[in-house]
């Protein structure tokens, strides 16, 4: 008889916490059991959920004395920094969401498609990296592989649902005498280079996480990256220009092959067509788009990707139930 697994969502009633339900619905697994986490503004609201009515049940200390077998937390640095360890200490497997762990020398930062065996390293805890990082390291690790990357430049343009409900709500609002709830100026008609908050360099947070997660992931702690994360009027699908920059040189042929053999990468890339990556196009798809793949012709072996992908789904939350079917799998 197959076992059941019991399986905690928290922060359910969240942008990423409803994307995961509705991806656990899509996939429909029939040996898990859920739990539905919410903070005390959403405790006691119901939500149709595999054909039923669940209960929101407020987030405390107790929740994990029922002896989860996983939990996906999808809540926020503060809920994960203070919860993770209880549920861990109750012998849960924590996939989490948020950057509190993601750079623990003892947590693993995955992407399944990317470095899939250092999920069973864990130690009760696997960081879900972040979006943006995501969705860039899928093509870089194909082309690291094969041609050793020297470095690398990022820019990002990344929608507003990257900032969640307040987020879109600011997007919403078009006039200059609106109270944002997000962002220091209006997102409408905006580009904002400002994405999390500024470090004493210069640099944002979030163009710090591109850095220090991509050398995490890649295992090249040493790797040369600069990063300038904007955040942008659209409403889901983030979208990277990445400059890269190789040890040897690469012939273009055998770099759009690397990539459309790569699991979870989709090359879209036709200028006769004008077919490339647009964010209304990939939004609640799974798979990151390549599209725009050409030479640097300003250094000896540079390459630029544009890559777009559903920051919501394989940003977050498809990312992070790619790592909970391993664990069953693999259990």
């Amino acid at each position: 008889m197959r076992k059941k697994y019991k399986v905690a969502i928290v922060g359910s009633s969240g942008l990423v916490g409803r994307t995961v339900l509705k991806i656990l619905e899509e996939k429909n697994f029939l040996n898990i059991t859920y739990t539905l986490f919410s903070s005390k503004n959403s405790a006691g609201k119901k939500i149709n959920f595999l054909g039923e009515d669940y209960i929101f049940c407020e987030l405390n200390e107790n929740s994990f004395d029922s002896s989860f077998d996983y939990a996906i937390f999808c809540a926020g640095g503060e809920v994960s920094k203070k919860y993770v360890p209880i549920a861990t200490k109750k012998g849960c497997i924590v996939i989490d969401n948020s950057s509190t762990f993601r750079m623990d020398p003892n947590v693993p930062l995955v992407v399944p498609e990317v470095n899939p065996n250092e999920i069973f390293k864990n130690k009760g805890i696997i960081a879900n990296p972040n979006c943006s990082t995501i969705q860039a390291v899928l093509p870089l690790k194909p082309l690291d592989d094969q041609y050793h990357i020297k470095r690398i430049v990022y820019s990002t343009y990344q929608a507003v649902s990257g900032a969640g409900r307040f987020g879109i709500e600011d997007l919403e609002k078009k006039s200059y005498g609106d109270t944002l709830k997000k962002f220091p100026y209006p997102i409408y008609n905006n580009c904002l280079p400002h994405i999390d908050v500024f470090t004493e360099d210069g640099y944002t947070k979030e163009e710090h996480k591109m850095i220090d997660e991509t050398r995490k992931i890649l295992n090249k702690p040493n790797l040369p990256i600069t990063s300038t994360a904007v955040r942008v009027p659209v409403i889901n699908c983030h979208s990277e220009s990445i400059n890269i920059e190789f040890e040897k040189d690469f012939d273009l042929y055998d770099v759009r092959l690397l990539l459309q053999n790569f699991p979870g990468i989709i090359v879209a890339d036709n200028l006769e067509k004008n077919l490339y990556p647009i964010a209304s196009k990939v939004n609640g798809n799974d798979e990151v788009f390549v599209g725009r793949i050409r030479r640097d012709f300003s250094i000896p072996y540079g390459l630029n990707l544009w890559v777009v992908s559903d920051n919501l789904r394989k940003g977050a939350a498809t990312n992070a139930i790619q790592i909970l079917e391993k664990l069953i799998k693999n259990s």
